[in-house]
């Protein structure tokens, strides 16, 4: 389904109004600190969805990407998984390529597993998981791009 467009007349949050799903100590955080094992959920051989190019960023800045999809193949010489319990070693991040109706379940589903950290991707938003990722003990980042956000650490 296509989002409508925008009317050019639409009204836009002040940067203060708007919601902040991960501030830049956050952030940085999960990039630099947390560990390099990264579970990718939604990401498959497909080279031209979004997930398969934030792989490859995370890939140069030295992480481990694990591709997590239901056909469960292998991208980028990583053996994939239908799921994150499915994984057999501990995982530092799960960043999440689904949609908003999905991505809670993976966000306990990341608690259950042990992980660190979620990073839900632009536009995946869900407030009352991130509530129960933080309430958990995860960092948790929300609407933003790893691929985005790591080069600018410098």
């Amino acid at each position: 389904m296509r989002r409508p467009l925008l009317s050019p007349t639409a009204q836009f949050p002040r940067v203060e109004e708007a919601a902040v799903y991960g501030d830049e100590a956050t952030i940085r955080t999960i990039l630099t600190g947390l560990g390099d094992t990264w579970a990718v959920v939604g990401l498959s051989d497909n080279r031209n969805r979004a997930a398969h190019g934030v792989a490859e960023v995370l890939r140069r800045y030295g992480k481990r990407v694990v591709p997590v999809h239901p056909k469960a193949e292998p991208v980028g010489g990583e053996q994939g998984y239908a799921s994150l319990a499915d994984i057999p070693f501990d995982v530092d991040v799960v960043d999440v390529f689904v949609n908003s109706e999905l991505a809670g379940q993976i966000a306990d589903e990341a608690v259950a597993k042990g992980a660190r950290a979620v990073w839900f991707q632009l536009g995946v938003v869900d407030e009352a998981a991130y509530e129960r990722t933080r309430a958990a003990g995860l960092e948790m980042v929300m609407d933003a791009c790893p691929a985005i956000e790591i080069p600018r650490l410098g």
